[in-house]
């Protein structure tokens, strides 16, 4: 019974079903009948609203500049409108005008190969003194596609006589965008077709798929009748059209979902719990394999939570730790009422620092230990505050690593003092050597002077007063380089302890007077001429005097000694060429405004590759008594006032240092020193 029961039930739920749908389908199709009767209105009204504009358009004269601009504004408005013609009796075109929205549609094949369908329409319209239209026609197009065509035929009258027709072109497929409703082409589609069902113009996008509902109606036309055809977008009915039949259906449906969402929530609980479990259980694990301690307390500041490197750490069971509150049994006693104090600001809501704090807990058996503490909010799922967790870390070991590095740190210090004494002893003799040499030549001067010498002046009276005035120069320049020794003591010093160095504004040109003397003193000797090149107007440099003049000493010292050998034909004299200008970008870097660019260039045979690797290095030198400080201890000097020292090859051959110093904004060379007038470009 239960069986026959059901089956009656779904028997009679398909009958409904097919009823419904039956209805269904007969109110789609009338509605589909109706749209196209009304399309097929609107075309007919569209087509009726042209012929008055075209009837309109013939009160213009052919020729007259007023029938182009109607006809062409007729075309604008009326997009389905593709050519219009105004033709004499015999059918000659006298004026036309083509839309604009495409190229001329005769363009392809030419307007003769339609003369026949116009001809014959506007036979047919002088016979009946109307509007007649042509036959539809195929048109190919030079895009490659095609058009079908009608031409309309309007007689113009004149006196009951035919003195003209106007030939309007019209595109079928324009006529089914512009002359039918949006809103029918909107969720249809419309088409022309022929009485054999080949369709000649489409319009509407398909959708894809059976087509179930087809409506056709006849557009009749003088001179020419078209099918128009509406296929609905709709495919069959629905299953359940019917609202009491969708109603039980739905609720059956229901009641069906219901089940198997129950089960299935059922089973993802059930996988959830299990994953819950594994999560605890890796968890567990996971804390119970750290080495870090972790505490949670309750607001109330008991211990709700300990793992166990916490209780390793401080020597309680869990058991002996959980809901104690305030003392905790690892808090030193002399500590408790301190570590009180702070637990009360911890849970009166105050975040402790994100880096944490250092504390002394105590072991169980008494021992005290430094441990960092870190503390964060434990938050529940609900997103409300439940107590704090802490990460304890046992620093025993990091105290005692970093008291070893303390006392690394101590001998480190010691050793690098003693290796500054040592570095100060080899700078100290090798920048002394120079106003050593100098103040030893002027005192071999002094005693030739003085008649010591094989060109002593004895024996030559009228020769005392000169060379008394010579003795009194070589006296003032030996005090001059004893000062300047003293100096170079005292700057060295300085140097080697990192000390900030003192800084003045100099002119560049006092720069270079103070070593001049010096620099001629060995050009004598090496037959070089000095040639110095100063910019006008140049701004004071900020810098350590005494180390910028010994920078410039050293590098003029090099170059000459560079040159002392034969002189290569290339070259005609042994020059050495010192000039200051703005710093450009010709150093490899970048300078602003505000930086000086000193250089010091010679002819000599110039720097090897394999020795400019090396010219910077410490203690590498290629003379035979040279100590390998110079070069290094000159670029640390400009690299400490932020400079930049280098080198490039000079042409034709030679090298050239460069160096640049900052100078001070606002300041000019002329009012720090009395530099000579003419000392730039001079040849010394």
């Amino acid at each position: 019974m239960w069986v026959w029961l059901m089956l009656l039930v779904v028997s009679v739920l398909v009958t409904l079903v097919w009823l419904a749908g039956r209805y269904e389908a007969s109110q789609v199709q009338s509605r589909l009948e109706a749209d196209a009767a009304e399309a097929v209105n609107d075309i007919r009204t569209g087509l009726a609203r042209n012929v008055q504009s075209l009837q309109a358009l013939s009160a213009n004269e052919p020729d007259s500049a007023g029938w182009a601009k109607a006809a062409a504004e007729l075309l604008r408005e009326r997009r389905e409108l593709m050519r219009i013609e105004l033709r004499n009796p015999a059918l000659a075109v006298l004026a036309q005008a083509d839309t604009p929205y495409r190229a001329p549609v005769f363009e392809l094949l030419g307007r003769e190969n339609a003369q026949t369908d116009v001809g014959l329409a506007c036979a047919t319209a002088r016979r009946f003194s109307g509007p007649i239209y042509s036959t539809s026609f195929f048109l190919p197009q030079t895009d490659g596609l095609g058009l079908e065509m009608v031409e309309l035929c309007l007689p113009l009258m004149v006196s009951g006589r035919v003195s003209g027709y106007l030939v309007a072109t019209y595109s079928l497929p324009g006529v089914l965008a512009d002359l039918v409703g949006r809103q029918l082409t909107r969720s249809q589609e419309v088409s022309f077709v022929e009485a054999d069902g080949t369709r000649l113009a489409l319009h509407g996008t398909a959708r894809r798929g059976t087509r179930v509902f087809t409506a056709q109606q006849l557009l009749d036309l003088p001179g020419n009748t078209l099918v128009l055809r509406m296929d609905s977008w709709h495919g069959a009915p629905d299953v359940f059209p019917n609202i009491m039949t969708a109603l039980v259906t739905l609720m059956s449906i229901a009641l069906v979902s219901v089940t198997i969402l129950l089960v299935k929530d059922t089973r993802r609980r059930l996988r959830v719990e299990r994953d819950l479990a594994d999560a605890l259980a890796f968890r567990k694990a996971m804390e119970d394999s750290l080495l870090t301690g972790l505490r949670a307390r309750d607001l109330e500041g008991r211990i709700t939570y300990v793992n166990p490197a916490f209780c390793q750490m401080v020597g309680f069971a869990p058991e002996e730790l959980w809901g104690r509150s305030a003392p905790a049994p690892y808090w030193p006693p002399e500590l408790a009422d301190e570590y009180r104090q702070r637990q009360t600001i911890r849970l009166a809501g105050n975040m402790p620092p994100r880096e944490g704090f250092e504390s002394v807990f105590m072991h169980k058996d008494g021992s005290r230990f430094p441990v960092l503490v870190i503390e964060a909010p434990l938050i529940n799922a609900h997103g409300t505050q439940t107590g704090w967790m802490s990460a304890v870390l046992d620093i025993s070991e990091q105290r005692r690593v970093e008291e070893l590095s303390r006392t690394s740190q101590d001998r480190l210090q010691a050793t690098a003092r003693l290796a500054t004494v040592g570095e100060m002893a080899s700078l100290l003799s090798h920048e002394l050597n120079q106003p050593l040499a100098a103040i030893s030549s002027y005192a071999t001067g002094s005693l030739n002077l003085l008649g010591g010498g094989p060109h002593g002046a004895q024996g030559h009276p009228q020769a005392d007063a000169e060379d008394l005035k010579d003795l009194r120069v070589a006296m003032q320049r030996i005090a001059e380089q004893a000062e300047r020794a003293g100096r170079v003591i005292k700057s060295v010093h300085g140097f080697v302890r990192r000390r900030a160095q003192a800084r003045e504004a100099v002119a560049p040109a006092a720069l270079f007077d103070a070593i001049m003397p010096l620099v001629h003193l060995q050009a004598r000797k090496l037959a070089v001429r000095v040639q110095l090149d100063l910019s006008p107007n140049l701004p004071a440099v900020l810098c350590d005097r005494t180390m910028v003049e010994q920078v410039l000493l050293n590098l003029a010292r090099n170059a000459m000694q560079a040159m002392d050998g034969p002189v290569p034909p290339a070259v005609r004299e042994r020059l050495l060429l010192m000039r200051v200008r703005p710093a450009g970008a010709n150093l490899g870097a970048s300078r602003p405004l505000g930086w000086l660019e000193f250089s010091v260039a010679d002819v000599g045979p110039g720097i090897q590759p394999d020795v400019a690797d090396r010219l910077f290095t410490p203690f590498f030198t290629t003379k035979v008594e040279g100590m390998g400080l110079g070069l290094n201890l000159c670029r640390t000097v400009i690299e400490q006032h932020g400079g930049f020292l280098g080198f490039e090859d000079n042409q034709p051959q030679g090298t050239v240092f460069r160096f640049t110093l900052p100078t001070c904004s606002g300041q000019d060379a002329s009012t720090l020193h009395d530099a000579p007038a003419a000392l730039g470009s001079a040849n010394l």
